[in-house]
């Protein structure tokens, strides 16, 4: 049987020369070994083990910037990474397995504690790639099929209960969950400089959302933020992801509602260039009543004038004059915080 190739990138060679001879001592693994992350980043290049050991703290290119690099190169950034660290502070290891980090060992660690640690890694690893090639069927999923299994990926997700205005995600930030809302309603948004905001979508109850920055590995282009209270499944991608692998056919559900989601952008976009403030307003107010109601037509709606001013693209001074237009017109009334539209058919029909 042939032995697995494991890379050590570690600049103490005290600790680097124990590791290297537990490892070699189980007769299990063949080991390379590098002083520094420059050397090791090129004979991860060269060499593809099959997992590496990689401390922290080094001069130069740091462990951060070793598993950066063999991200960005298509033949090592699937290799399993274990960081080495004496750092034992939560936003350091946060930020260890934000960057794609597999699992870190802290300074001291004990044989058993290494070997446990990568062997945990290798059996995860075959289970992805051994997985049953009964694909086949995988690929073949109908819509109940789907629609089971990603409840049940939500079901077995953190629930957490949070409050009306408060944030879930922010721009600039790294995805770490796939949310999935149980309850209450969820507004994705952009921050212009002089502070306005332009809201991109609307999400209720038993739909996903933050799947494109998970899927491309990218940070969040927008912000997340509640627009009532709610419940939201966090589901860690890991899960996300390993879903996916043994089940393929789940992507042609989350396609279609990732074009969803883009359809509907685009139609917001193409509103923003060409309808008229009153046309944008009636939209906005339309968007949220068949997001709340489908298939009503009277309908209540609660939402701020804040947040439809963010929806329709304009100022709170506007929204509060075609509300006052739209009652006039008898086509809806304002009930405390609540919006009571008469008819959403009428709204939608609205001219320029």
């Amino acid at each position: 049987m042939e032995k697995k190739k494991i890379l050590i990138i570690e600049d103490n060679s005290d600790i680097r020369e124990s590791t290297a001879e537990i490892l070699e001592l189980t007769g299990t693994y063949s080991v390379l070994v590098a002083e520094e992350g420059k050397t090791g980043v090129d004979m991860a290049i060269k060499y593809q083990p099959d997992l590496i050991l990689c401390d922290i703290m080094m001069p130069e290119l740091d462990g951060y910037g070793v598993l950066y690099m063999l991200s960005k190169h298509e033949n090592t950034q699937q290799i399993p990474f274990i960081f080495l660290t004496a750092k034992t502070e939560k936003a350091d290891l946060r930020k260890a397995m934000e960057m794609g980090a597999d699992d870190y060992l802290t300074k001291p660690f004990d044989d058993l504690e290494l070997l446990n640690a990568i062997e945990s890694r290798f059996k995860k690893r075959a289970q992805i790639v051994n997985k049953d090639i009964s694909s086949a069927d995988n690929l073949r999923l109908d819509e109940n099929e789907q629609a089971f299994l990603l409840q049940d990926l939500a079901d077995h997700g953190r629930t957490k209960s949070i409050k009306k205005k408060q944030t879930i995600y922010e721009a600039g930030d790294t995805p770490i969950y796939v949310y999935y809302l149980k309850k209450g309603k969820v507004r994705t948004f952009l921050n212009y400089k002089d502070g306005r905001e332009l809201s991109t979508n609307i999400f209720i109850e038993n739909q996903f959302f933050g799947l494109e920055s998970v899927l491309l590995n990218d940070k969040y282009g927008d912000n997340a933020s509640t627009l009532e209270d709610a419940e939201i499944a966090l589901i860690h991608k890991d899960n996300f992801f390993e879903l996916l692998y043994k089940k393929p056919g789940i992507a042609s559900k989350l396609i279609k509602e990732l074009s969803q989601n883009i359809r509907e952008k685009e139609e917001q976009m193409l509103g923003f260039a060409y309808d008229s403030v009153r046309k944008r307003v009636a939209n906005a107010l339309v968007n949220v009543a068949e997001k709340s109601h489908s298939e009503l037509d009277e309908v209540t709606i609660k939402i701020s004038r804040d947040d439809l001013a963010a929806l329709a693209g304009t100022a709170n001074e506007t929204i509060s004059r075609m509300l006052a237009d739209f009652k006039d017109e008898k086509l809806l009334t304002k009930e405390g915080n609540a919006i009571k539209i008469y008819s959403v058919n009428r709204l939608k029909n609205i001219k320029q």
